[in-house]
Formats: C-alpha cells, sequence, structure tokens
C-alpha cells in the first residue's frame, strides 16, 4: 500500500519535524486517550510499560519507523515490525474498533505537540500514514485471530496450576492445564501466552512469558522472573506470581503468539541467551527434542553462575537427548558446571570460544546489551541479518531490523 502522490512530499517534508517530537507526541497521546478510556488500563495496556516510558518509546519509534519506510522504500512494507506487532496485539484481545481510539488520540497529540504547523494538509498526510498502518495491522491480526479459530473476545481461556517449580531464587515454572472441553491448538516453537492477572486494586494486568516446553494442547509450561520493582507497577504481576499463585489456582491466559518461531527448513540451529533470555530458547530446544531432530544445534547460555541458569536441568536433558546437540556456557563467577556441558567459559559470552556450524539460523534472547552485543558479534563474522532472530521482552524499543 503506498502513499498518495498528495501525502508523500507532505510526510518527507515533515518526517523530521514530527521525528524530532515523536516522543513527546507519544507521551501526551497516551495521557489524554487513558484520561478518556480509563478502561484500556483495564487488562488491554501494561501500565509498568507506561510507567517507566516504555510503551510511548516504543510507539514513537514504531511509527518513525513506518513512515521512513514508506518514504525510502515504498514497495515494500516493514513486515518484521508489523508482524512484531500484530502478535502483540492479539495476544492482549486488541479488537479492530479500538484503532479508532488509537487514530482520534495520536492525532489530537500531534497538534497539541506542533499547533499551527498541522494544517489541514499535513493533518491529511499523517492521516493517512497512519490508517496505512493501521488497516495493514487490522489485516494481519484477522489472519492471526482466524488461524486459531478465535476472535478478540474469545482469545482468553481459564487454565489451571498443576506444578510451581523454584528454578532460582528468582524464577519460577508455572505448569497449567486447561479446564474446559474447547479444542486447543498447540503453540509454535518459541512463540509466548499473556496472563491477565487481577491486582489487588481491582485492575486486570497483562504480561506476555514465553512458553518454555513443548505444550499438547491440554498442557502448557511457562516461566516467570520476579521482577524487583520496588513498589512500582512493573515489578506487579511478577510478585503476584510468585507470592501468591499456587497450585490449583486458576490463570487466565490467551492463546500462543509470538513472530519469533523456530525455522523449519531443515537448517542447523544455535540458540544464543543470557538470563532470563533461555525461556523461548528451552521452549524451542523442547520442541526439537520431543521431535527427535538430527539437526546440529547449539545452545550457547551466559548467566551470573550455575545457581541463576533457569531452566538448566531440563535444557540439559534435552540436549542430551539429542544426537547433534551441544551446551556451552559462560559463567561471569567463574564457576564449574554440573551440566556435563560440552564447554565452560569464564566472563561473557564470546563466539569465539566455540565452533558455530555452517549455515545456521540464529535465535537471541537476553537483556539489550548481550543482544546488541551478540547480534554486532554474529553479523562481523559474516552471518546474514536475516539469518539472526531475536525476541525482546516488553517493547522493542531496539528494532534492529531498520538500523
Amino acid at each position: 500500500m503506498l502513499l498518495s502522490k498528495k501525502s508523500r512530499p507532505v510526510i518527507e517534508a515533515t518526517l523530521p519535524v514530527v521525528g524530532a517530537n515523536i516522543t513527546e507526541i507519544a507521551g501526551r497521546f497516551y495521557k489524554h486517550m487513558f484520561a478518556a478510556h480509563p478502561e484500556l488500563l483495564d487488562g488491554t495496556f501494561n501500565r509498568g510499560n507506561q510507567a517507566d516510558g516504555a510503551q510511548q518509546q516504543a510507539l514513537a519509534g514504531s511509527v518513525a519507523s513506518f513512515a521512513t519506510f514508506l518514504i525510502e522504500r515504498p514497495d515494500e512494507m516493514p513486515e518484521s515490525l508489523l508482524n512484531r506487532i500484530s502478535h502483540k496485539h492479539v495476544s492482549l484481545g486488541l479488537a479492530p474498533d479500538q484503532y479508532q481510539i488509537v487514530h482520534d488520540h495520536l492525532m489530537w497529540a500531534i497538534v497539541d505537540v506542533l499547533g499551527d504547523a498541522v494544517t489541514e494538509e499535513v493533518a491529511a498526510a499523517w492521516d493517512e500514514v497512519y490508517w496505512i498502518m493501521a488497516d495493514t495491522l487490522i489485516n494481519l491480526e484477522r489472519g492471526l485471530y482466524s488461524a486459531r479459530g478465535v476472535t478478540s473476545k474469545t482469545v482468553w481461556r481459564e487454565w489451571e496450576v498443576i506444578h510451581k517449580i523454584q528454578e532460582t531464587d528468582n524464577v519460577v515454572t508455572f505448569k497449567v492445564r486447561k479446564v474446559d472441553d474447547r479444542l486447543v491448538r498447540t503453540s509454535l516453537p518459541g512463540q509466548y501466552v499473556t496472563v491477565q492477572m487481577l491486582m489487588p486494586d481491582g485492575i486486570h494486568q497483562p504480561r506476555q512469558y514465553s512458553l518454555t516446553a513443548v505444550d499438547d494442547g491440554e498442557h502448557r509450561q511457562f516461566s516467570v522472573k520476579r521482577v524487583t520493582g520496588e513498589g512500582k507497577p512493573d515489578g506487579e504481576v511478577s510478585n503476584l506470581l510468585h507470592d501468591d499463585v499456587k497450585v490449583g489456582d486458576r490463570l487466565t491466559m490467551s492463546l500462543p503468539y509470538g513472530d519469533v518461531v523456530l525455522d523449519d527448513s531443515g537448517r542447523p540451529v544455535v540458540f544464543a541467551s543470557a538470563g532470563v533470555g533461555i525461556t523461548p530458547m528451552a521452549g524451542m530446544l523442547s520442541h526439537l527434542a520431543n521431535a527427535g531432530s538430527g539437526l546440529p544445534i547449539q545452545l550457547l547460555h551466559a548467566d551470573t553462575g550455575e545457581s541463576d541458569f533457569a531452566l538448566r536441568r531440563q535444557v540439559a536433558a534435552d540436549i542430551a537427548s539429542l544426537p547433534n546437540a551441544e551446551l556451552h556456557v559462560w559463567y561471569e563467577n567463574g564457576e564449574t558446571s554440573a551440566l556435563n556441558a560440552d564447554s565452560v567459559h569464564t566472563g561473557y559470552m564470546n563466539f569465539a570460544d566455540v565452533d558455530l556450524p555452517e549455515g545456521a539460523m540464529y535465535y537471541l534472547c537476553g537483556p539489550m546489551p548481550f543482544l546488541q552485543a551478540a547480534r554486532g558479534s554474529l553479523i562481523d563474522r559474516g552471518i546474514a541479518p536475516t539469518d539472526i532472530q531475536y525476541e525482546v521482552f516488553g517493547p522493542d524499543l531496539w528494532q534492529a531490523d531498520f538500523q
């Protein structure tokens, strides 16, 4: 979908000033929208991301990236950006009519920040940009709902907690089973679910958690790191799950979504993770182990020490069950490993420490500094960016595919 001939020069001329002010525009947009629609904070928006500004930054980056893409690459669509957004939206049960609400308050914010610079012509051009992006997302999301046989209203299900496992001091694994007879399609390896929790103040809050083991449609497994927010909203859900949820309780969860999934082309696989970034890697590795894969597989993981390595026993057992799989670990504290790893290193992950397989697909997950360093190192070694997928927990403030 292309910008009209009338709007294109207007966007080209105004993109620098809108881009320079987009963070302020995004901040005012959210405040204005939530004042008019406080119900959106009940179950749809993560107020932790609102509190620390992450959601505002993500929106600003997405809008600016999309508009730039329309100008610089008019014959293409930023598929990775749109796919990531659409999967997050459907995991939250976003409905098409909510795009009109977003439109009205975003356009208000643009005018509020830029004032008289927003002429009728400028407003019409940015309105066109918004609806190109929104209509594309609506169509993608309609397809994602349809593929799982649900709508925005039926994406949620109740599941019963059947096991709660303390993986490390700050990571807990939940195993759940479905409680009704409705058909539940299995997840794709690497996907996540949204858990919607009722908070003490009566507001529902959603958080996404990676599925950490292969599922059969009847049972699912996900792991949660405790976020120590010291009273701030960004740790409220993880702390509630850690402290209050017990075996026998029921959780409201979305169906699985997520655009970072295991490639099925038969290429070698390299997983590189740090800290709780092991969670989607464990899920993909579990699928490979369940299938009895004969592919060359490497799991590279970095952590403070072995006691901080969540899901270590599960992934070590999966590696041991596969004929061509290897486990390589890096511990900052320099300790040894009891996991029968193929190699153990001190310090931060260094790809030069291992022999990487030819023609592999790479999957990265971990803190942002780790992601940036790992992706940069792989690209320096000649790995094509298209062969590197990365998962970011929370809003994607990096958007590496557009750099």
